[in-house]
């Protein structure tokens, strides 16, 4: 369901705090919905695969449902699927139609270990989660992790892969979550002001610049690829999910402006047609200071100060 600007704007003239805690308080009872169905299913597996397209906000999502599940007296351990990445083989790496290496594609997981790691956790036995170094482009099992479930633990393993069908097919009882941020921003016309892809874009953009120094440029040379990959190994897979909820927030749009709109100014107008028609909307939308965001709410994951950056 898309949001509308003229209640955007207007409740950031008139109460902003409340309508932050409000949107915060909807994203909160998806999670405890998502939490509830999980606890009925582990009886069928121990396993969760949670996915969605970049910038959805899955790690701190994945963290809120196991918070959720903890409070409920199941322990929950979440595992970043990127640590099941190959070691990078110019000779065997997946490439794309312009000869490029393809890291979207998701046969740059080691999905034979994926797999047989599953099938151990749900039998009771203990695994090795291995540690993916992106700086060196390597998988190191010095660093690997023991991991083992007890009778009432369950594993969420979160990637952009994780309900792809060379996964979900061999493990057809974990439960399934997609995740992403599907609502546009319309104006009363119903004419949309702000797309939900491009409030993913400013997220990227506005989290590469605070936590890499990554320039809106870098985001934007990258991601024509992520979109790209997204179309071809994301979104064909969502209908595999047991539950598919939104992740924006109606109050993002207002939140991200000033964060986001120093970093659009700075790339030349008429080089990018999707930053010019980001800048026009951000133009009918009133700003919103982050001061009003909770530590813990899923917003901070992409403009910092979260609760969960220690993770």
């Amino acid at each position: 369901m898309p949001y509308s600007l003229t209640q955007l704007n207007e409740a950031i003239r008139t109460d902003p705090r409340a309508f932050v805690e409000e949107c915060d308080a909807a994203y909160a009872k998806k999670v405890e919905t998502a939490a509830e169905k999980i606890a009925e299913h582990r009886g069928e597996s121990r396993i969760i695969l949670l996915s969605g397209p970049s910038g959805s906000g899955k790690t701190t999502t994945a963290l809120k449902i196991e918070e959720q599940l903890e409070k409920m007296g199941i322990e929950t351990h979440a595992v970043a699927m990127d640590n099941y990445f190959n070691t990078i083989d110019p000779e065997t790496a997946p490439r794309n139609r312009e000869g490029e290496i393809d890291y979207e594609s998701p046969f740059c997981l080691d999905v034979e270990l994926l797999n047989r790691h599953f099938a151990m956790l749900d039998r009771g036995e203990t695994i090795h989660v291995p540690k993916y170094e992106f700086a060196r482009q390597m998988r190191s099992n010095i660093l690997s992790q023991p991991l083992h479930l007890g009778e009432n633990e369950l594993a969420i393993f979160e990637g952009i892969h994780a309900l792809n069908d060379i996964i979900v097919g061999k493990n057809p009882h974990a439960f399934k979550l997609y995740i992403a941020a599907r609502s546009n921003l319309v104006d009363d016309d119903g004419k949309v002001v702000f797309e939900h892809s491009w409030l993913r874009l400013c997220r990227r953009m506005v989290r590469d610049n605070l936590f890499r120094g990554s320039d809106a440029a870098a985001t934007l040379k990258m991601w024509p690829n992520v979109r790209r990959g997204e179309k071809l190994y994301i979104s064909p897979y969502k209908e595999n999910a047991h539950i598919m909820f939104d992740s924006s927030l109606a109050f993002e749009f207002a939140v991200i402006k000033p964060l986001v709109l120093p970093l659009l100014e700075a790339i030349p107008a008429g080089k990018y047609a999707v930053v010019d028609d980001m800048l026009r909307g951000f133009e009918k939308i009133e700003a919103l200071d982050e001061s009003y965001v909770a530590p813990d709410s899923l917003a901070r994951e992409f403009i910092g100060g979260s609760t969960y950056d220690n993770h």
